[in-house]
């Protein structure tokens, strides 16, 4: 029984020994130059995204502004016309209506620029989708202006106002 139990002691160690033997394997950890990209493109995608928010809150502020001087000028411009029809059009008064649809259009032009920002700048890219259309309620606004119909006017770039909050908003 001796010589049994020997050779099977011996062979339950090696058995033993050799499961042990194996290497453990760590894992790698990330190195400090991937964790410096992360966050070298995390802080150029923040300050583009910031770019962002102060073109569209430039634009916000611009745009209420002149809604807010529109109304007192489109009032006069209405009473001016209206004295108009009785005699003679005033000049001034077309030279103010000019101006204003003048400045419909470069409002539009705006507009565009920044949609087009937007869609070429991958960083703002999903905030497009709120964005789109901006433009083209600024270029409905140029084209009531251009009809004489600046109280209209007014009220579509104030819809355009709204949606270019709801951009800022859904910014982070």
């Amino acid at each position: 029984m001796k010589k049994l139990i020997v050779p099977f002691c011996v062979l339950l160690i090696c058995t033993t020994v050799v499961g042990q033997s194996r290497s453990r394997r760590t894992s790698k950890r990330p190195s400090t130059t991937t964790a410096t990209k992360n966050a070298a493109a995390e802080a150029a995608t923040a300050a583009e995204r910031s770019k962002g928010a102060t073109t569209i809150a430039n634009q916000i502020r611009n745009l209420t502004t002149f809604l807010y001087l529109l109304g007192g000028v489109a009032k006069s411009i209405e009473t001016l016309d209206a004295a108009a029809k009785t005699g003679q059009p005033s000049p001034t008064n077309e030279k103010n209506k000019a101006q204003l649809r003048a400045s419909f259009g470069d409002f539009r032009a705006g507009l565009d620029a920044l949609e087009t920002y937007f869609r070429t700048t991958p960083d703002l890219q999903p905030y497009y989708v709120k964005l789109a259309g901006s433009a083209s309620g600024a270029a409905n606004a140029e084209a009531q202006a251009n009809a004489g119909h600046f109280d209209q006017a007014g009220r579509t770039l104030l819809g355009v106002v709204g949606r270019l909050a709801d951009v800022l908003v859904a910014m982070p």
